[in-house]
């Protein structure tokens, strides 16, 4: 296939970035289409493709080889299994389903239609993310013992994205835990090498916001005994904590490294600590097309768009996201039955 068609499902702050990433900064691929939401129309003028007036539509037209699912989690079941039914490989945004069983039935689909799942995983494509990783794979701070996630916003922020994004209120999506904590979990496991075994979790919403799990701490134990503490807010008082949107700390026997996503890594070894890289800055509300901002997630549509046409399965499939999914979920038994879950489910 020389190029793949792509077909937008979702026009919002989502589906601006991969119909720019698939227009500007990706091979082997064009966008084809867009529909849903209530930009569709826009988006599809501003990219100067047709707005099917529904996904099915979308989905009947034969120029459409493949979609993107940039929607909220608790579509995506049923939209994948439109979009397999119709012989279209499926790109699904993060996270992948708010279930590990609704995570099942997407697979299940795909692979009985013969047809591609990739799950959007952009912590594997930074390149600060990549320098981190190589840290690990070249044996520079050693085998790996512990870990420590934190991504923490200031409640004023989180009243905000809730007024914007009201299906994130959903009792049957996921949430803002499971959006925010399916990428420090994915992050976690790409890191290491390795699959969680146990997790102890506690869980809460300290704000008057008519929302669960704003606020968790996980105790997450991984093969090889490999230690790990996740903690996910979105309910700190403002001015919040510097450098903690997305942050990760790793130690190992021999070395360490700090990690925020938008701002340093920094590796500890011997006496002292070393920046080794600082990524380029751009703003995230008023630059959402900057070409900075786009690189991991061209990473990823490049490499689901290179899938299809090499007929192999993404690097990051139903499978890997299932089980980010998976720990996510963990964290919410854990905490309703006070007790430490054992992976897997």
């Amino acid at each position: 296939m020389d190029s793949v068609g792509i077909g937008m499902i979702g026009s919002g702050f989502m589906g601006i970035t991969y119909s720019e990433a698939v227009k500007s900064h990706t091979e082997g691929c064009h966008l084809v289409a867009i529909a849903g939401g209530s930009r569709a129309s826009d988006l599809a003028a501003d990219y100067e493709v047709p707005a099917e007036a529904d996904i099915d539509a979308l989905l009947a037209r034969d120029d459409v080889d493949a979609v993107v699912l940039a929607t909220p989690d608790q579509n995506r079941l049923e939209l994948t299994r439109k979009a397999a039914a119709a012989g279209k490989h499926v790109l699904a945004e993060k996270p992948m389903a708010p279930t590990i069983a609704e995570c099942d039935g997407m697979i299940a689909a795909c692979e009985e239609a013969g047809v591609n799942l990739g799950v959007v995983k952009t912590e594997r494509y930074r390149k600060i993310t990549m320098k981190a990783k190589a840290l690990i794979d070249d044996g520079v701070i050693g085998p790996v013992q512990m870990m420590r996630t934190v991504s923490a916003f200031p409640l004023p922020t989180t009243r905000e994205l809730f007024d914007d994004r009201q299906w994130m209120l959903d009792p049957a999506g996921g949430g803002l835990f499971m959006g925010m904590a399916s990428h420090n979990t994915d992050f976690l496991r790409w890191l290491t090498g390795r699959e969680v075994t146990r997790v102890y979790a506690q869980t809460t919403t300290f704000s008057d916001l008519a929302a669960p799990n704003l606020s968790v701490m996980a105790q997450i134990s991984f093969e090889d005994d490999i230690q790990a503490h996740m903690w996910i807010t979105c309910e700190l008082p403002a001015p919040s904590l510097p450098s903690s949107e997305v942050r990760f700390q790793v130690f190992g026997r021999d070395a360490m490294f700090d990690l925020e996503n938008f701002e340093f890594l920094d590796l500890g070894q011997g006496e002292s600590w070393e920046r080794i890289y600082e990524p380029e800055r751009f703003d995230y509300l008023k630059e959402p097309k900057s070409p900075i901002r786009l690189f991991p997630h061209a990473g990823v549509i490049q490499d689901f768009v290179d899938s299809i046409r090499e007929g192999r399965p993404p690097h990051v499939g139903g499978l890997e996201g299932r089980k980010a999914v998976e720990i996510c979920e963990a964290c919410l038994l854990s905490a309703e039955s006070g007790q430490v879950v054992t992976l897997p489910l």
